[in-house]
């Protein structure tokens, strides 16, 4: 099964949550509270985003945590590099990967195009859209023709 930790989750849920009031700084204990996670779990997730250059933290009085740019300049695909790392189906599928057997696997560049996909759509749903009330509408159309498969370098 391909799945995302609960903290990749629980991030998308923290970064929704700010997104929703991006006017405003927020408490990591506010924060806990209104998606109802436990506060270091939340202390955790947004420490590991501020790292991430996804949100700015302050101290004081005036402080909290602020999204770093706007939630339509955010992307699924940062939060989950963010704490997963960066999305690939195999080892071989991101820029940084090795493989012993990549002279003789033979299925490299159709892993390599399924994880150029993956990317392609989790780069087109926004923070905005994660931080709307209302779902997605689906399916998503992903244009699987236009995307080609990039040079080892790129991918």
């Amino acid at each position: 099964m391909l799945k995302l930790s609960k903290l990749t989750d629980y991030a998308a849920v923290v970064m929704a949550q700010i997104a929703r009031h991006p006017e405003q700084a927020h408490a990591a204990t506010e924060l806990a509270d209104a998606v109802q996670l436990p506060h270091p779990t939340v202390s955790k997730t947004l420490k590991m985003l501020v790292k991430a250059g996804l949100l700015e933290s302050r101290r004081g009085s005036l402080g909290g945590y602020r999204l770093a740019r706007p939630a339509a300049a955010i992307t699924a695909s940062d939060i989950i590099g963010a704490i997963e790392g960066p999305v690939a189906m195999t080892e071989c599928s991101h820029a940084d990967g090795d493989c012993d057997l990549l002279a003789t696997c033979g299925v490299a560049d159709n892993w390599q195009r399924v994880s150029l996909a993956i990317r392609t759509l989790l780069d087109s749903v926004t923070l905005a859209h994660l931080a709307q009330e209302t779902p997605l509408k689906l399916p998503v159309q992903l244009p699987i023709q236009s995307v080609t498969l990039a040079s080892r370098a790129e991918v």
